[in-house]
């Protein structure tokens, strides 16, 4: 692939809301998944775990959830202090539940030995607990799962497919994973709705690169 190849297919993806009425292959999202676990992992764990969500049934079970939780957070008095979320997070609950089909990541538990060692240290080591903090900010296990969806977003796209990253979800975390019967060993990290794209968004405006770059010489 010429790198002009790659940076068209880079820009030309979009995050997708709205599906066509038309089912995904599923030998299509395999190969997906396939070739996203090429994605780099920390520790070469590749402690990854892929959920291909075909049925209907289970994609409404998993809407239902997340739309109750929305529904329950919404009620509180404190999302009154932030002004219309309460209307924003009800349309963003069920706006997947059309799509004809959908990927849960998870991601194993994972711990490195150096984690282990800091988590002894820290009891009689402060300097050690600073540390432990400062690896725990850059999650290993997120990282490398973080890779993996980046990967599969951009093959969905090459595919004609169209996707959203969604973290939303995971406000049902636990009912999620009773439905898909995650071993308690796994986490829900993220919630991918997937199918042929029923729109095509505009571009969004970049932050200059003068302003998320700097040449450290």
């Amino acid at each position: 692939m010429e790198f002009v190849d790659l940076e068209k297919l880079i820009k030309g993806r979009r995050s997708i809301r709205c599906w066509q009425d038309k089912g995904v292959p599923e030998e299509l999202l395999t190969q997906a998944v396939k070739l996203a676990t090429w994605a780099p992992s920390g520790g070469n764990q590749q402690n990854w775990h892929f959920y291909v969500i075909v049925n209907h049934d289970t994609i409404t079970a998993i809407v239902d959830a997340v739309q109750a939780r929305a529904e329950q957070i919404a009620s509180w008095p404190e999302a009154g202090r932030f002004g219309d979320v309460a209307a924003r997070m009800r349309e963003r609950a069920s706006l997947f539940r059309n799509a004809p089909a959908a990927i849960a990541v998870a991601a194993r538990r994972y711990q490195s030995e150096v984690d282990k060692i800091l988590a002894i240290r820290e009891k009689i080591d402060p300097e050690a607990g600073q540390m432990r903090e400062w690896r725990n900010i850059a999650n290993t296990r997120i990282q490398s799962v973080a890779a993996s969806i980046a990967y599969l977003l951009l093959i969905l796209h090459q595919m004609g497919l169209g996707a959203l990253w969604m973290t939303g979800p995971m406000q049902a975390k636990g009912e999620i994973e009773k439905v898909l019967r995650v071993p308690p060993e796994m986490d829900i990290i993220a919630f991918i709705p997937v199918g042929y794209p029923a729109e095509s968004p505009a571009p969004k405006e970049r932050r200059l690169f003068e302003e998320v770059c700097e040449v450290v010489r």
